[in-house]
């Protein structure tokens, strides 16, 4: 009991700490009726004629590279980094572009325009070391479960964050898909992390 009054006391006397904890739990808020509740069909555009039960609760405001994006939930603007995906780098100061990166990120770019209504999905963990929330994200339009499509069309790698391991077999298995058929990085790259001579 002593241990949690002197860390409400150092949350409450650190005001950035004391903002982040607030903000993210508005943010747990607003998504709760989403959190535990998976995609009922994660790759099924909306005429698939498979109801399902996803709010929009997020809209775009920038793709950052192929599996960064920012957007505004309740008026909170939020970096969000897709769960289970990993693009080659477009933009990073501290690692070289990598091949197939600025495809990747284009590629993002024109799945989730500026302004678009997406459903974010948390898994086990919120956050991720750098602060950013960590989630699956359905584009409302059609349902399209956008981490599973990057993976599928060969844009992305699979990169996995336990606890947050709800989807990996699925992104697995697309991800061995793609390098088979030798899809977007896997046929112009070779693979995953190749840089840019």
């Amino acid at each position: 009991m002593k241990l949690l009054v002197v860390l409400l006391f150092k949350i409450l006397s650190d005001k950035f700490m004391l903002f982040r904890a607030l903000t993210t739990l508005v943010l747990l808020m607003v998504m709760s009726s989403c959190a535990n509740t998976p995609p009922v069909v994660p790759s099924a555009p909306a005429n698939s004629g498979q109801a399902t039960e996803l709010s929009a609760n997020a809209s775009i405001e920038k793709v950052i590279d192929g599996d960064t994006v920012i957007v505004n939930i309740a008026g909170s603007r939020e970096n969000v980094r897709l769960i289970g995906i990993d693009t080659p780098e477009s933009v990073s100061r501290s690692h070289p572009i990598q091949c197939y990166g600025i495809e990747a990120s284009n590629y993002l770019a024109s799945l989730l325009p500026e302004g678009s209504a997406v459903t974010l999905i948390l898994d086990v963990e919120a956050r991720d070391q750098y602060d950013r929330l960590l989630a699956y994200v359905i584009r409302s339009a059609d349902d399209l479960f956008v981490n599973h499509e990057m993976v599928k069309l060969g844009y992305a790698d699979t990169l996995s964050y336990p606890p947050n391991t709800h989807y990996e077999t699925l992104f697995d298995n697309a991800a061995r898909d793609a390098a088979q058929l030798q899809l977007g990085l896997w046929g112009v790259c070779g693979g995953p992390d190749v840089p840019l001579e």
